[in-house]
């Protein structure tokens, strides 16, 4: 790959998203790995099940941040002679494997949960020791939710987000299991399993919802409805183009691989043709989050009468109009 082409596409995907995103899941990696061991020693010897369930949902978080980390490396990468559209799928295979990561949590909690529901009375009591925990606990995946999701967002990554709804899964599941141990503290031996089955339930709900997201986007699932009626206009709005038909997009990553047939009028000039193409392609890029743009252009009669009707009709039936 020339330099000119590699410096475009990194200033088309940007670098600073890559920067950020690493420092801020080691932030995770650091605050899970902590949380993690805490809960443990203090779910085994304060005899709480849901304590020590949640300590396994905070090492699956652990092996999440691992996974986003590398893929978060890999991603950046440019195109190259094996992989064409680059190597930004990287971040969709990573959410997919969030989502797998997630539904094989929830399916072993809700095994030991039933399992610790069949015989109640081999319940050991809960020590007050275990709310301290969930309660610090809580506090913890909070902030590390509203951080993770803030950074996110600033540098628009689907993957980083993923990973940060994943700790606000762990927050949530954290108030139930503090609900939970504090209940069983309380004289209500059945909450601490109870809730740790609650746990279970909410962990494979966003599991699978991460799961299906990133599964239908490497099946190259289109872009929602509003971004490709954005996207047609932008390009119907570029002086010089006529009409399009054959409008295709799908994901890379976080960002839109679209492919388009542009019509123009017959009488221009191919060099001509390809300075409206061009000035369509950037429109935009420079307006949505799009890779690439690749476009073809149909030579058409801009006198034809019913041609100049259904134009028209076409612009008075925009959706923005």
């Amino acid at each position: 790959m020339d330099k000119s082409r590699q410096a475009r596409y990194e200033r088309t995907i940007g670098t600073t998203r890559f920067t950020e995103g690493r420092f801020s899941t080691w932030v995770s990696v650091v605050v899970n790995l902590f949380l993690s061991i805490a809960q443990a020693i203090v779910g085994v010897l304060a005899n709480s099940q849901a304590l020590i369930a949640d300590s396994i949902h905070s090492l699956s978080d652990l092996l999440s941040d691992f996974v986003v980390l590398v893929a978060n490396k890999h991603s950046q990468k440019a195109p190259d002679a094996d992989h064409h559209y680059g190597h930004l799928r990287f971040e969709t295979a990573a959410s997919l494997a969030l989502g797998v990561l997630l539904l094989a949590v929830a399916a072993g909690m809700l095994w030991a949960g039933i399992n610790k529901l069949q015989d109640p009375s081999a319940i050991a009591p809960v020590h007050y020791a275990a709310v301290v925990a969930a309660a610090i606990t809580l506090v913890a995946k909070e902030g590390l939710f509203r951080y993770l999701l803030r950074v996110g967002q600033r540098v628009k990554s689907s993957m980083l987000i993923a990973n940060a709804w994943h700790t606000r899964s762990d927050a949530a599941s954290s108030l139930v299991v503090l609900l939970g141990v504090g209940a069983s503290v309380a004289g209500f031996p059945l909450a601490d399993p109870i809730a740790a089955l609650i746990v279970a339930l909410m962990i494979g709900r966003m599991g699978w919802k991460f799961f299906y997201t990133s599964f239908s986007d490497l099946l190259d699932k289109a872009v929602d409805k509003e971004t490709e009626i954005r996207i047609r206009n932008l390009l119907l709005s570029t002086p010089g183009v006529e009409g399009l038909h054959d409008l295709k997009t799908r994901k890379m990553g976080d960002m839109i691989w679209v492919e388009v047939d542009i019509e123009m009028d017959s009488r221009l000039t191919i060099a001509q043709g390809h300075d409206i193409a061009v000035r369509a392609r950037e429109r935009v890029m420079e307006n949505e989050d799009v890779l690439e743009v690749m476009t073809h252009f149909d030579p058409v009669d801009v006198n034809d009468p019913e041609r100049v009707q259904k134009k028209m009709q076409a612009r008075h039936d925009a959706p923005d109009h």
